[in-house]
């Protein structure tokens, strides 16, 4: 094995640090002591030199698996600049140009390969020619179907410790819960793999949640102070990546979208852009920046709630990898969760999806400091909160909740950490179901010692606990309640706990707009009847004890498309909200997507179509957003708000337009001496402010002479 004077030259040398992160030297000293090994080490923090430092000291060839040709471009094209011959072999290429990587091969003229799970079996000739001295798999959590980020072609990589025993074998990912690492190893073949786990606390991100209504407004208020910051937008369809990249562009930042629909060249072209910073903003679906070294990105935002937490704290990684101060900002609604469970429904591991999803939404709800949250989610507990969260710069009104502490993780004992949390809410409420009785729970000191406190409550102090890091999630286990190991401290060392008032939660309700009678709709009276019979029939119950007539009424008639508005009907309770919420509200919200759009076929045919842009409006949505619903240019939208304005209709202008845009405009009439047309304003600000805007001015300006 070199010794770490050599070690520290190569670096050097090659790659231009003076000194090893943490964990790089040990991981690199264990692959040439032979020992196959696991990295967990968040994204910024050096995991290509683990293996790409050794694969220039060692004989062979180092083979290296990687899921994205976007990834293996890039980290190629990085070490080819470094000198490291290198090469990769995917899709893109010609049968000439890998023709001509296999013969470098064999003329051991490259040190490291890059390949695609898929392309292996075409290397298999090959590999009875050369010297393999290392193999790594990047993006190692791509295995696991406890994973973020699950691709079948990753399963049959198990194959290689059977073909190549005495070959170390790394695995990398930048996020994995325990779960996922248990399973990379056993479907590796490397249960003897040592751990490398680097910390996850990136104390330099700033963390900030936010309801998703105004999305659009709130970013650009967002970015005005960050004019010339690099940044990515992470959005779950491709169609929202292509109208926000619009929408940033008419207000002056060069923007572009990236997705898997665009093709090859042209994602290349943006990806280089933006590493160039020619592209200041990239909004994106998930695709984006896997294995990208870009070190000044500034801030990240997810314009929809992530499905899990690995995949969040990845792409929020990809901010301030330099160390310095950056921002990250999460959107989340109602829709983006319907959205979510639809893809969870169709994934080959739901029960998993949906329960990570949960975790995920947990996180956006949260009167927890986030950072705490986001750490003893990957197992790394911390005892002081961040100061550098939304919550912690806000937090909420706390009580002492050390006894409701010590009951919880107690019941959680007594049940020999065999349960998830509705069954240990059950347990501590007393109650008399047949999973209580079958187990014999009943028996249990726990039992019914909080059946003060109601199930809905006690949902939440949980959600609490293991968010501060007492208690964590087996997903690979039916999402069992675990006690983490500074759960002691509270049982038996006296350790204080505190909690969110739960009157932090009801705030929001609190100011709910009380719900509009929608009428009758005896189609959805029907289709939620027929749920109702589905669901009782799963159940094996009657159809009335889920809801009776008169609920399913008050639901066709109200319409609720919310937690918050759902609760609000009679004769659903904080049990039922739990139990049945999601499906009665996705089957009410589908219905009323379709009669949304036969309402503007039909209003469209009458010519009232501006009206139609009036209800959306004064629902709170902005232009950009009806634009999207209505699917029109904003320009049309724009137009029916001013028609609106004209015809007597209250519209508060303001929301359209900022003040020193008003201003330039009445500077430039006083200049250009009231000019006809909008025209000469728009060639006199050279583009920077559009014609919408510039009309919406001038009618501000005539409306009100003290403007």
């Amino acid at each position: 094995m070199p010794d770490l004077q050599q070690l520290t030259t190569t670096l050097k040398e090659y790659f231009g640090y003076d000194s090893f992160r943490p964990l790089q030297s040990e991981i690199i000293a264990s692959i040439f002591d032979g020992n196959d090994n696991l990295v967990i080490m968040p994204t910024g923090g050096g995991k290509s030199i683990c293996y790409q430092l050794p694969a220039l000291l060692l004989p062979g060839i180092t083979l290296v698996i990687s899921p994205l040709i976007a990834l293996m471009k890039d980290q190629v094209d990085g070490l080819l600049a470094n000198g490291i011959s290198a090469a990769f072999v995917n899709s893109s290429q010609t049968t000439e140009e890998q023709q001509s990587i296999y013969q470098k091969l064999l003329d051991k003229e490259i040190k490291l390969l890059y390949i695609a799970p898929e392309s292996l079996s075409f290397l298999d000739a090959i590999f009875a020619q050369i010297e393999l001295s290392l193999i790594a798999i990047d993006e190692a959590h791509c295995i696991s179907a406890w994973g973020h980020d699950f691709r079948p072609a990753y399963t049959q990589l198990g194959y290689l410790k059977n073909r190549f025993p005495k070959i170390p074998l790394i695995a990398l990912t930048a996020t994995a819960d325990k779960a996922t690492r248990q399973d990379i190893c056993d479907q590796l073949n490397i249960p003897n793999a040592t751990h490398h786990i680097a910390s996850f606390d990136r104390k330099n991100l700033s963390l900030e949640v936010r309801p998703g209504n105004k999305r659009i407004e709130q970013i650009f208020s967002f970015l005005s102070d960050k004019t010339n910051d690099s940044g990515i937008i992470y959005c779950l369809s491709r169609k929202t990546t292509e109208t926000l990249a619009e929408k940033l562009r008419e207000q002056g930042f060069t923007a572009e979208a990236y997705h898997a629909g665009i093709n090859h060249d042209q994602r290349a072209k943006v990806q280089e852009d933006f590493i160039n910073d020619t592209i200041q903003i990239v909004c994106a679906t998930i695709a984006f920046g896997m294995g990208i070294d870009k070190s000044n990105v500034r801030w990240v935002i997810h314009y929809n709630l992530p499905k899990n937490i690995e995949g969040y704290y990845q792409e929020i990684g990809r901010a301030g990898r330099d160390g310095l101060p950056s921002s990250t900002l999460l959107f989340h609604s109602y829709a983006d969760i319907v959205q979510l469970q639809k893809f969870a429904d169709m994934s080959g591991n739901k029960e998993v999806q949906l329960a990570k999803l949960d975790r995920m939404k947990q996180y956006a709800d949260s009167l927890s400091c986030r950072r705490k949250i986001l750490l003893s989610y990957f197992g790394e507990l911390i005892e002081q909160d961040c100061g550098n969260c939304d919550v912690c710069k806000n937090p909420p009104e706390f009580i002492d909740g050390t006894i409701i502490a010590q009951k919880a993780l107690s019941c959680v004992t007594r049940i020999k950490e065999e349960e998830p949390i509705g069954t240990v809410i059950d347990v501590l409420r007393g109650a008399q179901n047949t999973t209580v009785y079958d187990k014999g729970y009943q028996n249990l000191k726990t039992y019914g010692i909080a059946n003060d406190i109601a199930w809905r409550d006690w949902q939440q102090y949980i959600i609490q606990l293991t968010n501060q890091g007492y208690l964590e999630i087996a997903f690979h286990q039916n999402n069992k309640l675990k006690l983490t190991p500074i759960a002691k401290k509270v049982l038996f060392e006296g350790e204080k706990v505190s909690l969110a008032h739960l009157k932090a939660f009801e705030k929001t309700k609190e100011s709910i707009i009380k719900p509009i009678d929608k009428g009758t709709a005896p189609d959805l009276f029907e289709r939620l009847r027929q749920l109702r019979l589905q669901l009782a029939k799963e159940e094996g119950i009657p159809a009335y004890q889920i809801f009776n007539d008169a609920t399913l009424k008050e639901m066709e008639k109200f319409r609720p498309m919310s937690d918050d508005e759902f609760i609000q009907i009679n004769g659903v309770g904080r049990q039922k909200m739990q139990n049945y919420g999601y499906q009665f509200i996705k089957a009410i919200i589908e219905f009323s997507n379709e009669k949304s759009k036969t309402a503007k076929k039909k209003k469209a045919k009458k010519g009232n179509t501006h009206k139609e842009t009036l209800s959306l409006y004064q629902k709170g949505l902005s232009i950009e957003e009806i634009a999207i619903q209505r699917k029109l240019a904003s320009s049309t939208i724009f137009s029916h708000i001013v028609k609106l304005y004209n015809e007597g209709e209250s519209i508060d202008l303001t929301h359209f337009i900022d003040k020193k845009d008003i201003l330039a405009i009445k500077n430039a009439q006083k200049e250009l001496n009231h000019p006809e047309g909008l025209k000469p304003y728009f060639e006199h600000f050279e583009g920077a402010i559009d014609y919408n805007t510039i009309k919406l001015g001038l009618l501000m300006i005539k409306e009100d002479k003290n403007i």
